[in-house]
């Protein structure tokens, strides 16, 4: 497999002088395509802040990251933008939903921001997987914070992004949910040849990737492959 996202003396830093905080600090990194890695640390050890500049919802201090071997802040904002919907599915602890529309638009939102049209057959799969069938003409705030959170992995999935970037994509969700989606989105990720990289406490939930990273106060101390028992 060769190396779809990769950084290069990636640093993210906030304030100055003795109020200096290294959220990210001469990161490298190198994931392939196709591959599930996982990102585990401590909170405050920069793992959110990562993630953000590996989607370029924020603009690095220094480094590059590069995705298919183009920097992509070297892109106008609106390029980036562009760049976001087509390559990066979200999928955020928060949910991130629009209130004032229904559970299938909030997913086709993406896909209809870019011009494009919907693979609804997919996208019908996702939600019944999901167990959003029933729900798919409700409105967010009408559901429980575990359906809301499967309407933005089904929105994340939908345009079959090259890669998923997963903030605790399971934070709101019981165990068996949690792995209940953890399993469509490796399944996905392996089905369509996606990169799925993930941010977690759950450590049963990482040991699911191909590949754990450990971050600590803004540097990948850890970046092997586990070990086969």
């Amino acid at each position: 497999m060769h190396t779809i996202l990769q950084t290069k003396g990636l640093c993210k830093y906030y304030g100055k002088g003795d109020n200096l905080v290294k959220a990210v600090d001469h990161t490298d990194i190198a994931i392939s395509q196709g591959e599930f890695a996982a990102i585990v640390g401590k909170s405050g050890s920069g793992k959110s802040t990562l993630l953000h500049l590996l989607g370029g919802l924020d603009y690095p201090t220094a480094g590059e990251v590069l995705i298919r071997g183009q920097n992509i802040f070297s892109y106008k904002e609106e390029e980036l933008a562009a760049f976001r919907r087509r390559k990066i599915g979200f999928v955020f602890q928060s949910f991130n939903l629009i209130t004032s529309i229904n559970v299938w638009e909030n997913i086709l939102l993406p896909i209809g921001l870019d011009g494009r049209n919907a693979d609804t057959g997919f996208i019908e799969d996702i939600i019944r997987v999901l167990a959003l069938t029933d729900k798919k003409h409700s409105m967010p705030n009408t559901l429980s914070g575990g359906q809301q959170q499967r309407v933005a992995i089904a929105r994340a999935l939908a345009a079959k992004p090259d890669i998923i970037l997963a903030d605790e994509p399971t934070g709101n969700l019981d165990s068996k949910t949690s792995l209940e989606v953890m399993s469509l989105l490796k399944m996905s990720a392996k089905k369509y040849g996606q990169t799925l990289i993930m941010i977690t406490h759950d450590e049963e939930l990482a040991q699911m990737a191909d590949r754990i990273l450990i971050i600590e106060d803004g540097r990948v101390v850890n970046d092997g492959r586990k070990a086969v028992s």
